[in-house]
């Protein structure tokens, strides 16, 4: 390829950055490690694009830049995210959850593209994202390249220099250990009445810890989630157990909508006493099973910033 200016570089790149950002973010589970793989990916592009002699397509060049500046991010180990302690003490969890780092993505930050099939769109859910994590960085980098991108194993050999036996046998490897949580039931379609039914439900009942109705809209497995934190609580019981602990006699919280991986979210805010503001206490994502939820995972407060959310009402 003959040596481009710069505008005519960032025109030949502009069509495949929103997909590139997607496909970092799949193997980092983190919004801003993405950010930082594409930035890294772009530059390199730009730096040695005269030598690309386009034996293939400019995507699949953009993507092998891309899959190794992710797996040198995956190389380089992962962060050590720091929690803010629960201001009450937590009651016995379930279970110990096994990815401290995940980020939620902001739907607002990378536009859903019409072209994309419902198992690539199912593929950038929490649960799909959570569940790559616990993959082996090799066999996570074939599982999307080959099952959720449909590139031929011929094509991922070449990005990852190795031969397709070795691409055969670390996709068989990574459909055997991939355990990604279904809910019993679909959720109801993005932005629908039912959706909204659902959503304004869990948050009347919120607002005010109306404990038995928030058990109550939970499915009988729900998940309740808050990483970095390990703490997990996995059924009806448990979340009775958990919202128990955690209830503080007169709150009462505000809420500002918002979406993170195609699923309902939101952030919360509880008023602090001495001032009258509003404070951010972290963003909530909603994963729903029919007209129930299945899970709820709760990030840290500085996240909310991602999504453009202020830390005070």
């Amino acid at each position: 390829m003959q040596r481009l200016d710069e505008a005519q570089f960032t025109d030949l790149v502009a069509p495949h950055r929103r997909e590139l950002h997607v496909h970092c973010y799949r193997l980092l589970g983190s919004v801003e490690d993405a950010e930082e793989a594409l930035q890294d990916t772009l530059l390199s592009a730009w730096q040695h694009h005269d030598g690309f002699e386009e034996r293939s397509s400019v995507r699949t060049w953009l993507y092998r830049i891309a899959t190794n500046r992710c797996l040198d991010h995956l190389r380089a180990g992962r962060r050590n995210p720091l929690a803010a302690p629960l201001r009450v003490e937590p009651p016995e969890p379930s279970s110990t959850g096994e990815v401290p780092w995940l980020q939620p993505l902001p739907d607002e930050l990378v536009e859903p593209d019409p072209a994309e099939t419902a198992e690539q769109r199912e593929a950038l859910s929490l649960a799909y994202v959570r569940a790559l994590q616990l993959l082996s960085p090799r066999q996570r980098v074939v599982l999307v390249l080959r099952e959720v991108l449909q590139f031929p194993a011929s094509e991922v050999a070449q990005m990852l220099e190795v031969t397709e036996e070795s691409v055969t046998s670390a996709l068989k490897r990574a459909r055997a250990t991939l355990k990604v949580e279904q809910p019993a039931e679909p959720p109801p379609a993005p932005r629908s009445a039912e959706e909204r039914r659902v959503v304004e439900a869990w948050l009347d009942a919120f607002r005010v810890l109306d404990i038995p109705r928030l058990v109550d809209l939970l499915t009988d497995d729900a998940w309740l989630r808050m990483p970095p934190l390990p703490f997990e609580y996995h059924g009806r019981e448990a979340a009775q157990r958990f919202f128990t602990a955690m209830h503080v006699p007169g709150r009462n919280d505000r809420f500002v909508e918002t979406r993170a991986n195609g699923q309902p979210a939101y952030g919360a805010y509880s008023q602090d006493p001495a001032t009258g503001l509003w404070r951010g206490k972290g963003l909530f994502v909603m994963t729903l099973s029919g007209e129930r939820i299945h899970e709820v995972t709760r990030f840290e407060p500085a996240v909310c910033a991602l999504f453009g959310l202020p830390r005070t009402l």
